[in-house]
């Protein structure tokens, strides 16, 4: 199982090669997961890094803590340089 996800990241990394500074946008689904994906977006990439939409502030606070993760997973199939990933609520509470 190992082998075909080392296969994976390298095939997705070399689709993603082509997208040049869309790569990052692109990525972060993959990179996250389909639950997380569904609930977020990436919605900016600049001076390496991604900006993340969240739904709200206790979604920013629980992604923040797996920051590191989804660096970790973003540099293995993103060609860009990714460094920070800022995470951001756009649903702001109506009053």
């Amino acid at each position: 199982m190992q082998h075909a996800s080392s296969t994976l990241r390298k095939i997705f990394g070399n689709a993603l090669s082509k997208e040049g500074a869309d790569a990052p946008l692109l990525a972060w689904p993959l990179a996250c997961g389909s639950k997380i994906g569904e609930k977020t977006s990436a919605v900016a990439y600049a001076d390496g890094t991604l900006t993340v939409a969240v739904p709200d502030e206790t979604w920013r606070r629980q992604l923040q803590s797996f920051s590191g993760q989804y660096l970790n997973a973003l540099r293995q199939i993103s060609p860009a340089k990714i460094n920070k990933i800022e995470f951001v609520v756009t649903n702001k509470p109506e009053h």
